[in-house]
């Protein structure tokens, strides 16, 4: 097992866009993913299976890039919530359509966060890359220590700084037009969520009431009886077919708007956290600018050099964040424009589907000698 990751470059030996998730294994509480990626050097493929652990190990190494100039600009894809088995309503709820169709939406998603480091022009350079997507050894798992207090003061600490007032009116715009997008894309993924949960109940409905009618055929020669069962039996295969109809209705709102949705509500989050990141540099470039300004001749030499040194990083920083936003900006179009076409498509394409086993049933009553 490997423990330690010297945070250097290399090439990835791996085709960034054919990275896929093609099965989840579960062994009591602990689900494994099995993960794909296609050779660039050849036709074969790599095969490894990961847990959400391994996950977060290559999450913390692409954070820890400290040696990275800029590194704090980039807006990272965002790694889904943990998945459990049997989970919690609490942890439903944060998955949201993650959490559906055993684990399916979830796969998805994992497969997308991998796919978007390995192409990235920065992050899939990171060596802990190609380890988590070639190395048929699970990778080491960092334990990180979590502290409360340490949190309480970071909470604290963060909602001074946030408020903070930007020098670049770039950025002050885009943090305003984060709060807003951030704020609308949860909104609407979780009406979005509402819709399917509501067709899951609905396709349930159906399918109870399917089985019921067939508790009021009754045998018999009475020709009133045999007539009413008949019909029941055919009310069967109606609501039956509605179940199946609305159940494929629900099935396409989540394979496709819905893990869009999941997804821009979730990178409108990453780009907060990045946009917080660079404010707080802000703020010790501020700091650094006025202990220069106020520093003794003794100390001047030295607060000079920390204060070029933290306007270095701040340009690094914000050169970085301005070609990650215009990415981010292009992407989230081209994302939600293919998830649109995608759900129109199948929707059609389940309508259409429908209308024809509607149009044999209606054929069929109609046919019927009552």
């Amino acid at each position: 097992m490997m423990e330690e990751v010297k945070e250097v470059t290399s090439t990835l030996s791996v085709d960034g866009h054919n990275i896929k998730v093609t099965e989840v294994l579960k062994d009591g509480e602990t689900l494994t993913f099995l993960i794909v990626s296609l050779k660039l050097s050849s036709t074969g493929e790599y095969h490894v299976d990961r847990t959400y652990d391994d996950f977060e190990w290559l999450q913390q190494h692409l954070f820890s890039q400290e040696d990275v100039p800029g590194i704090q600009g980039v807006i990272f894809p965002p790694l889904p919530a943990k998945a459990q088995v049997n989970a919690s309503a609490k942890v439903m709820k944060q998955l949201g359509f993650l959490g559906l169709e055993d684990w399916q939406p979830y796969s998805k998603a994992l497969e997308t966060f991998l796919r978007q480091i390995a192409t990235h022009s920065i992050l899939g350079k990171n060596k802990a890359v190609e380890i988590f997507l070639t190395s048929s050894d699970p990778p080491g798992r960092q334990r990180v220590r979590k502290n409360i207090f340490n949190r309480l003061s970071q909470a604290v600490e963060g909602m001074r700084k946030e408020g903070h007032k930007d020098v670049d009116e770039f950025f002050q715009t885009e943090r305003d037009h984060n709060l807003v997008l951030a704020g609308g894309a949860k909104t609407a993924a979780e009406r979005f969520l509402d819709v399917v949960q509501t067709e899951q109940k609905i396709a349930v409905a159906c399918g109870h009431f399917s089985t019921a009618l067939h508790l009021c055929v009754e045998p018999g020669e009475d020709l009133n009886k045999q007539a009413f069962s008949k019909l029941c039996v055919k009310l069967s295969e109606v609501f039956a077919s509605m179940k199946k109809n609305i159940t494929s209705v629900a099935e396409n709102n989540v394979s496709t708007l819905g893990l869009g949705l999941d997804l821009e509500s979730r990178y409108q989050e990453a780009e907060k956290e990045m946009l917080f990141r660079r404010t707080c540099k802000l703020v010790e470039l501020e700091t650094a600018r006025r202990n220069a300004e106020k520093a003794k001749p003794v100390k001047k030499a030295a607060m000079e050099e920390v204060k070029k040194a933290a306007e270095t990083e701040f340009d690094h920083i914000c050169g970085v964040a301005k070609e990650e936003i215009a990415r981010l900006q292009g992407a989230r179009v081209e994302m939600l424009q293919q998830a649109l076409v995608q759900w129109c498509e199948k929707q059609l394409l389940t309508a259409k589907e429908s209308a024809d086993q509607f149009n044999q049933h209606l054929q069929s009553v109609r046919g019927m000698a009552l």
